[in-house]
């Protein structure tokens, strides 16, 4: 029996160790988004900055634009004008006009919906990824994404970014060369710091369109600590009344 529980110890040590290497590995070279949720100027940004950029292929399924208005403090004619670019009602859903054919036919599968990208993926990991494209002329649409190689997609921000050349370093025992950074063989409208603010609005906002509710969530939060904070003292008081005469 000693010997059976020892080796189901060493088969769960063994399991967790490759758990934590994996997820080690999962989020290994990941820069920190700074998305702020608190930050409403940054969402209303990443709002239309999505809107322009990403959902021309991407669904948001599970967001309304009525939502996003009464989220964000935005009124119904400033979403319709500036992020409903389909035309669709203001309670409608955010879905993107692509359709699965079109999205066959241009990349070779559909778009994935984005709705809970941030969820599955982190905030991290959607910052990373949208500053990781570099051109590829062996790829079908010409780029390809160092944090996910082999994306179908292409740059979507490459007018902000400019075009990204990878810059290669020296060749491992199985001669390949690892790519270590970048450098812009045009320049995009935006400068470097621009653009990391621009990637980071857009951050914030899918982690928003995540879980909607954690605006209210928080907003709601301060308040219950607050009545949290004032029953505990009531109860103290109670308590020091009743035990006053017993000693």
């Amino acid at each position: 029996m000693t010997k059976n529980l020892a080796s189901r110890a060493a088969v769960f040590a063994a399991g967790l160790l490759l758990s934590l290497t994996a997820l080690a590995s999962g989020t290994a070279g990941l820069q920190q988004s700074g998305a702020d949720l608190d930050d409403k100027a940054s969402l209303q940004r990443g709002a239309q900055l999505y809107m322009n950029y990403c959902a021309g292929c991407h669904s948001l399924q599970y967001l309304r634009y009525a939502r996003i208005g009464e989220d964000l403090g935005l009124t119904e004619d400033q979403v319709q004008a500036n992020l409903n670019l389909t035309g669709g009602k203001f309670g409608d859903h955010v879905i993107s006009p692509m359709t699965e054919a079109m999205g066959l036919a241009a990349f070779g599968k559909a778009p994935p919906d984005l709705s809970v990208i941030a969820r599955v993926r982190g905030s991290d990991w959607i910052y990373t990824y949208l500053k990781s494209f570099y051109l590829d002329e062996s790829r079908p649409v010409g780029w390809n994404n160092t944090l996910f190689a082999n994306a179908s997609m292409p740059n979507p921000l490459w007018e902000l970014q400019g075009l990204q050349q990878p810059v290669h370093g020296a060749k491992t025992a199985v001669g390949e060369a690892p790519i270590e950074g970048f450098t812009l063989s045009q320049q995009g409208s935006q400068n470097a710091v621009q653009f990391d603010q621009t990637v980071r609005d857009i951050t914030a906002f899918l982690e928003y369109a995540g879980e909607p509710a954690a605006l209210k969530r928080q907003s709601i939060g301060v308040w219950v600590l607050l009545f949290l904070a004032l029953f505990t003292f009531i109860a103290w008081l109670l308590k020091t009344e009743y035990w006053r005469d017993v000693h």
